[in-house]
């Protein structure tokens, strides 16, 4: 049988991330993607214009819908937005057992934040529990811990700090420190592996982390070790920035389709 991962996340209208993004990259991955939309988002490459947040009911009503009829062998979740998004979320997937990514959206590509300030201090205490993976960016990760980051050293450091407060495996996606190499790290209680690759220089990278979260998912749901998974990811990231269409004036979409070869 096909494997099954929910998404949860909000909708990007310009279709390069959120929603869009992530079913793009279930479906390319060999996965079956359902939903469970969190918010509409008004926005293209240039940035996002507006947000209407799904009400936190609704949220629930859609992954109880596909939990009790097509069930999920994975989950991944993206953009969340409100406190009462983040607690309804949590809820709804107590006593889930199925791996759960969780990319900690808070900043979209274009500076507009996509988390209120009070919804921090909900994910840190009902989210990241329930992580399998949590995914992430020197940002998010710096507002996640309350800690300086600005090298690869202090980026561990912080990770190492989530793992201390329970969370069980963290993926520090190293994009915006500097350099020619682009490096991240996986990390958990017995592990830390670091991953380098030379840096693609591009514009049209808008959508890269909800996509390298639902890629991990994917693998997971197809029975792959986290590490493989992580791997595979990267590599299919990596591929679909460089089969970038071209579109838009501002942050362009990634090459999500059967153009982007995995090597």
């Amino acid at each position: 049988m096909i494997s099954r991962v929910l998404i949860i996340a909000g909708s990007d209208s310009g279709g390069g991330a959120g929603i869009q993004a992530d079913i793009k990259t279930v479906t390319m991955l060999g996965g079956y993607a359902a939903t469970a939309i969190t918010a509409l988002t008004v926005q293209n490459t240039l940035g996002v214009t507006d947000i209407l947040p799904v009400p936190p009911v609704f949220v629930q009503a859609q992954i109880r819908a596909v939990l009790d009829d097509i069930g999920a062998d994975a989950i991944k979740i993206g953009m969340l937005g409100t406190t009462a998004i983040v607690c309804a979320v949590a809820d709804t997937l107590a006593g889930v057992t199925v791996p759960i990514v969780v990319d900690p959206v808070m900043v979209a590509k274009g500076g507009a934040s996509l988390l209120d300030d009070d919804a921090h201090a909900a994910m840190v205490a009902r989210l990241l529990p329930l992580a399998t993976l949590l995914t992430p960016n020197i940002p998010e990760l710096a507002a996640l811990t309350g800690q300086d980051v600005q090298t690869e050293a202090q980026a561990v450091a912080a990770g190492r700090a989530l793992i201390s407060q329970g969370v069980r495996a963290v993926l520090i996606k190293g994009g915006h420190l500097d350099g020619d190499e682009v490096v991240d790290w996986l990390l958990t209680p017995d592990l830390e592996q670091r991953f380098a690759a030379p840096r693609i220089f591009s514009r049209h990278t808008h959508g890269t982390g909800c996509t390298l979260a639902s890629a991990i998912a994917t693998g997971l749901a197809q029975g792959d070790s986290l590490k493989a998974a992580v791997v595979r990811a990267r590599q299919y990231v990596r591929a679909a920035i460089k089969a970038a269409p071209g579109l838009g004036q501002g942050q362009g979409p990634l090459g999500h389709d059967s153009r982007c070869r995995i090597t």
